[in-house]
């Protein structure tokens, strides 16, 4: 039995659709899995399951957490640090689309923003040092070609004055996508070799997604899943990124179908894009990079 711990991956959003799909076959590839949840009784499901298939000396493991809430991603985030020594792949997987009404989460941030963004960023500054700790790390954020629809305005990132369901979540995942260039870029300035980050569109996947948001975006999924992908191939350029060796030199890349792909948006300057990371800063109280 060799000594050597099993790689570590944390996978948020894990209890359905891609998450669920990323976290099997990262278990199937040897994996010791993390699942960061907000539904207690769906992890609990989802972990046995995993269990059922995990090689031997494989493990899965759950943390609850909502994204949205930033004190339970600071807890989580805390409980992960004093339970693990590294972390070696991190799936930023979770998003949601919400309703026609505009809600706001326990910090009062729009709640695309909080669950889609915020959560994720502080989530992502707060395991970097475990990261850190690992050989290769890598961090995968899965966005969307939806991003090409977003029109951020930095001036109301809140969406206090104007709010449309669609709209909020276009611009979570542009912001996925410029997080995870921007965060390249400054891992690169500071030196740090061995954390690489790259983002992905999965597809436009037939699942529950959505099904929470308005009349309107539920009857265009219902319309469109025909013509949908599948959980099991959406999941495809998550795993992807997160395992394959010709992708380990690679950060800052987003992808679709495991190729690279141009990012479509006339926000995407370099003026912008630093002041979204200010105000992403600002928002979950805290520098990313803390000393």
């Amino acid at each position: 039995m060799s000594e050597v711990s099993p790689p570590i991956a944390l996978v948020t959003g894990a209890t359905s659709g891609i998450g669920e799909v990323t976290a099997r076959a990262l278990i199937r590839q040897g994996y010791h899995v993390v699942l960061l949840a907000r539904n207690a009784t769906k992890a609990a499901r989802t972990q046995q399951q995993l269990q059922e298939i995990a090689p031997p000396g494989s493990r899965t493991d759950v943390l609850l957490c909502d994204l949205s809430d930033l004190a339970q991603v600071r807890r989580a985030a805390a409980e992960f640090n004093q339970r693990y020594a590294r972390l070696d792949v991190l799936v930023n997987n979770a998003g949601l689309v919400f309703g026609a009404e505009r809600e706001t989460s326990a910090d009062g941030y729009e709640m695309t923003l909080a669950t889609n963004h915020l959560g994720p960023f502080l989530l992502t500054s707060l395991l970097l040092d475990k990261l850190r700790q690992s050989p290769a790390a890598r961090i995968v954020n899965v966005a969307s070609v939806a991003h090409q629809f977003a029109r951020p305005n930095l001036d109301d990132l809140n969406a206090t004055r104007q709010y449309s369901p669609m709209r909020a979540y276009a611009n979570s995942k542009l912001f996925n996508i410029l997080f995870t260039q921007e965060l390249a870029r400054q891992l690169r300035q500071r030196g740090i070799t061995n954390v690489s980050t790259n983002s992905l569109h999965p597809g436009v996947v037939a699942s529950n997604f959505g099904s929470n948001s308005t009349w309107l975006t539920r009857a265009f999924y219902k319309v469109a899943s025909p013509f949908m992908t599948t959980s099991e191939d959406g999941a495809q350029t998550s795993i992807y990124l997160a395992t394959a060796p010709e992708v380990a030199g690679t950060s800052g890349g987003y992808f679709v179908k495991k190729r690279p792909a141009p990012v479509k948006s006339a926000f995407n300057t370099p003026a912008n894009v630093q002041r979204l990371w200010q105000e992403s800063e600002r928002m979950v109280g805290q520098p990313f990079f803390a000393a």
